[in-house]
């Protein structure tokens, strides 16, 4: 720790905060790059096709729902349109072929985005729920504050981030508890078990979050990605706010077991996490857009069927969505 800086972030000692690096209370810390050679070099990995088109075609949403109304577009991968209390909410938008810090080598798009970029209403809104290249794609983010000028809530540090990118984005920075209001909207941070990187020497100096979507007539809870650490967040979710009309989360990118299940949750964790959340329905997302991991294409999808079977779980409360489709709440 000693000369140890965090480029992004300065700020008081807390339960998840050492002075520089966050961290999960209680929790487990991300591998070690030694454990990153030995995944690359175990095998198993399954090769998806280069080219896997949704069944749905690219949507394009109306300009703006009723305050009372609810609909979610995923836009692919992590990646959505949230309409509700009136405002049009995008969260963490990423529309880049690749998603890593080289524009020529890294997971690459095997699908087109859910929603073209032309095809956006205006935004208001975008939440940033943390700094992987997957959920923070910084020349998406540039085009769409360039056009709509929205409001951007992300957790501590990611703002230092996107403020270098983009020097007029309206960016506020929260903690885990924070909440702040848009338009009538709330916007509760929530904590989740993951973590947090760019490159090689910044690891964890930026937060990770959740987020729960709460407006007159609606709560939305959205996980971008998170491990099930014994459902503790989601138990607590459920407890500081009630019962979910709609639950957000992750189905994908989750094997090797021994190497992801301290970050990603499989299928079956993720049924186990909605049922603590209390949510009236789910949407799994994080699958099939671009390969991370190393299982097929379909699999998160076939083992959510499982999974749902086995816990005797309606197939319509969690569907998986594909990038263009739009569910109405």
């Amino acid at each position: 720790m000693a000369g140890a800086k965090n480029p992004y972030y300065e700020g008081p000692v807390s339960d998840h905060f050492d002075g520089v690096r966050f961290f999960n209370p209680g929790g487990v810390q991300p591998k070690q790059l030694r454990d990153v050679l030995k995944w690359q070099l175990q095998g198993g990995r399954e090769r998806w096709p280069k080219h896997h088109p949704s069944p749905f075609e690219s949507a394009k949403p109306v300009a703006r729902l009723g305050k009372g109304d609810c609909e979610v577009t995923h836009i692919g991968h992590a990646s959505f349109l949230l309409q509700a209390g009136g405002l049009n909410i995008l969260i963490d938008p990423v529309f880049s072929e690749r998603v890593s810090p080289l524009s020529f080598a890294g997971p690459k798009r095997v699908n087109a985005p859910g929603i073209a970029a032309g095809d956006l209403p205006e935004i208001d809104l975008i939440l940033i729920t943390h700094n992987h290249y997957d959920h923070l794609d910084l020349l998406a983010l540039k085009a769409i504050c360039a056009q709509f000028d929205p409001r951007i809530i992300t957790p501590l540090g990611n703002d230092t981030i996107i403020r270098k990118a983009i020097g007029a984005a309206r960016v506020d920075a929260v903690d885990w508890g924070d909440v702040i209001e848009v338009k009538g909207v709330a916007i509760h941070t929530e904590p989740t078990h993951h973590w947090s990187a760019r490159g090689v020497g910044d690891r964890c100096m930026a937060l990770w979050a959740s987020f729960v979507i709460e407006t007159a007539t609606h709560r939305i809870y959205h996980v971008g990605d998170s491990s099930f650490f014994e459902g503790r967040n989601f138990k607590d979710a459920a407890v500081r706010h009630g019962a979910f009309d709609l639950a957000i989360l992750p189905i994908g990118a989750y094997e090797p077991r021994w190497f992801m299940k301290d970050q990603h949750m499989n299928p079956l964790e993720s049924v186990e996490a909605f049922r603590l959340l209390g949510a009236e329905r789910a949407v799994g997302h994080h699958w099939g857009t671009f390969q991370l991991t190393n299982e097929g294409i379909e699999v998160p999808r076939e083992a959510l069927v499982q999974a749902l079977d086995e816990a005797g779980v309606s197939q319509e409360a969690f569907l998986p969505l594909s990038p263009g489709q739009q569910i109405r709440i």
